[in-house]
């Protein structure tokens, strides 16, 4: 090999050296840079997660108030009632009580309005097999009222589901502070549409 391709050949290797040095070089800059910015990239991922969450949290439906149900351990339509609450999204709190008598007194449930369980919800006393959209119509209404009553135990109510889907009309009632009642909503055959008793 002569002297002249030698020469070639170690310039070439002199480069090849320095252009794979440069190239460690940059990619340790490049990794080290990347180390050192991995936790900034991390809080700022972060901190745009929280945002979003905080604007769609500020975007969602307010959360329905905790509801208390008063009834006796073995009352098992009063069970389904509160199997139907769970399922609108209300967290209901099931107190197995041996006598309602006082806890319906206490709450102002007007004699003669009483069923088998009493629930408490919103600030409002709730009597009986009540239809959820009543409630949500309650508490989205706010009257200044104790409650709503469906006195007794209406076939095809709530809870009192008959085999062959069959709904007795019944009267939903609003509990006002005097204690006097009023039609609030009505069910089943011959029901006036909701717009007619608003």
């Amino acid at each position: 090999m002569g002297s002249r391709m030698k020469s070639r050949t170690l310039a070439l290797t002199m480069t090849l050296l320095a252009a794979t040095a440069c190239a460690q070089s940059d990619a340790n800059d490049i990794e080290k840079k990347a180390t050192t910015a991995a936790p900034r990239i991390d809080a700022a991922v972060g901190a745009a997660a929280a945002a979003v969450s905080r604007t769609a949290s500020s975007r969602a439906p307010a959360s329905l108030p905790k509801m208390v149900v008063h009834k006796s351990e073995s009352c098992g339509c009063c069970g389904l009632w509160v199997d139907h609450m769970r399922h609108a999204g209300f967290e209901v709190d099931v107190r197995n009580e041996d006598n309602l008598n006082p806890i319906k007194e206490a709450l102002g449930v007007p004699y003669g309005k009483g069923s088998c369980h009493t629930a408490e919800v919103g600030g409002y006393v709730i009597e009986g097999h009540v239809p959820v959209e009543d409630i949500q119509r309650l508490l989205a209404e706010k009257p200044d009222a104790r409650g709503l009553a469906l006195p007794g135990m209406p076939a095809g109510s709530p809870g009192m589901e008959m085999p062959d889907g069959r709904v007795s009309p019944y009267t939903v009632e609003l509990i006002a502070r005097d204690g006097s009642t009023s039609a609030f909503s009505q069910h089943g055959e011959g029901a006036l549409p909701e717009s007619a008793h608003r």
